[in-house]
């Protein structure tokens, strides 16, 4: 039982080594399709980094939604990791109905750094701006051809 209390605070530090793609796939939620590759994984994460520093991101559950309500376009990344699912189970039914591109990523704490902040988030809308376009439509092409669940 102390030895337990030892690793736990280990595994919490910040100098602690990051989980890979092969790990955080063992964390996803049964909805979490259709799922981005690890290539194209880091191809989001970078256009995200590139729209955080435009101001071209929403983020939250909350914005996003209220965005994609009043017709805004653009990337739907969702994190593939969260729960309760009850919390964002209903953005992929808003990005159908509305033909918004979406795909999920397999760590919300990853998705939460790549838009510059130190807190996990579960959904992140990147909008298209001249100064990235083409990493965003690179990302859009790969994002759109991915398989829609059933």
């Amino acid at each position: 039982m102390a030895r337990e209390k030892e690793l736990e605070p280990a595994a919490d530090a910040e100098g602690a080594p990051e989980r890979s793609y092969r790990e955080q796939l063992d964390y996803l939620n049964p909805i979490a399709q259709p799922l981005a590759s690890r290539k194209l994984t880091r191809k989001l994460y970078k256009c995200i980094r590139k729209a955080a520093k435009h101001k071209q991101i929403r983020r939250g559950v909350k914005e996003v939604q209220k965005f994609i309500n009043k017709g805004e376009k653009g990337i739907m990344v969702l994190a593939g990791d969260t729960q309760p699912i009850d919390v964002y189970c209903h953005i992929p039914i808003m990005c159908e109905d509305r033909s918004i591109p979406y795909a999920y990523v397999p760590s919300k704490s990853d998705l939460g750094a790549a838009a510059g902040s130190k807190r996990p988030t579960c959904v992140i809308m990147i909008k298209p701006h001249e100064e990235y376009q083409e990493t965003y439509d690179e990302c859009l092409e790969e994002v759109a051809t991915l398989p829609l669940p059933l």
